[in-house]
């Protein structure tokens, strides 16, 4: 927890530090091209807590599936910090080769804005690099200790084990389908949606919208509702159309112009959400095929926290 609230702080202060260099030269609002600064700056702060939330939750309700989770989560924060340096300078750097007494902030040269920006930005995946490496190797210590959490739950049987882990998959799944989809809105509504359009405030109205059926997807799952579960699985069969549809229109040529500096984290995004709802979708059928079979109790307690309602785990006692 420590290493994420230490990650969480130093990133968000390079990223603050880098996007009021900018506004303080240039406003982000007025141009179409640095629009893409404002929208890094939200993608990661809420990248930042939902990863703080995650890691509390993860540790209080001893699930090792959301902290192999995290760590998916923590490499891709990386790989993303990674691909704004370059769509970063692509938005600013617009004369290169310009003189940069006169053009300060779009050309590339030293004494530039850019060169005073790279240092901030380089820092932000080197962190996130560092934090992963430690964060491995507390999931590795953690992986021993949770295991006792899951028998205390379902008990020694395998086939109730195997049926419970795939339960925390598709728990863990829906918390990250909803960050997906939220990282997904936000670039829309930033970069591309106008404002007096009807798909901005078709884009505002599905938020809330998402949440709810995300919330009851996982009701339907904790208490074996067949008919909720089902409907869940068709909408997100729904949703899968609609990533496909918004994907295509970073390349087409009627449309492909309005994100070319944002095409890469936005075509980013839209990947990791179509992957991520599949991949939910698989393992909800799964999931829907253990209903009824002696999980449903077993389900709800992992629901609570194992240190209440309950008494404290206790030390392990080897029988080798």
């Amino acid at each position: 927890m420590g290493t994420v609230v230490i990650q969480a702080v130093v990133v968000l202060t390079m990223v603050g530090i880098t996007f009021g260099l900018v506004e303080s030269h240039v406003s982000t609002t007025s141009n179409a091209n640095l629009r893409t600064l404002p929208c890094y700056f939200a993608l990661f702060i809420l990248a930042q807590l939902f990863h703080l939330v995650l890691t509390f939750d993860a540790l209080r309700l001893r699930n090792i599936i959301q902290v192999i989770g995290l760590l998916l989560f923590q490499g891709a924060i990386t790989i993303f910090a990674g691909i704004q340096i370059e769509q970063t300078h692509t938005a600013l750097v617009t004369n290169p080769g310009a003189n940069c007494q006169q053009y300060y902030v779009t050309c590339s040269g030293p004494g530039s804005l850019w060169s005073v920006l790279a240092p901030f930005q380089v820092v932000t995946p080197v962190i996130s690099g560092v934090s992963f490496i430690i964060l491995c190797y507390f999931a590795w210590k953690l992986y021993h200790e949770f295991g006792w959490a899951v028998f205390r739950m379902v008990g020694a049987d395998p086939q109730l084990k195997n049926m419970f882990r795939y339960y925390q998959i598709m728990i863990v799944l829906l918390k990250f389908d909803y960050f997906a989809f939220i990282g997904v809105t936000m670039q829309l509504l930033i970069l591309v949606v106008t404002h007096n359009s009807a798909q901005f405030v078709l884009t505002i109205i599905a938020l809330p919208v998402v949440f709810v059926l995300l919330l009851a997807c996982g009701v339907a799952v904790t208490k074996e509702i067949k008919w909720l579960m089902l409907i869940s699985m068709a909408l997100m069969l729904t949703s899968e159309a609609y990533f496909i549809y918004k994907f295509t229109r970073l390349f087409e040529p009627q449309t492909k112009g309005e994100y070319v500096t944002t095409r890469k984290t936005l075509g980013v995004f839209l990947g990791a959400a179509f992957l991520l709802l599949l991949s939910t979708f698989c393992v909800s059928i799964k999931c829907f095929r253990d209903f009824n079979k002696g999980l449903k109790s077993g389900k709800i307690r992992d629901n609570i926290d194992p240190m209440e309602g309950g008494e404290p785990l206790r030390e392990r006692i080897s029988i080798e």
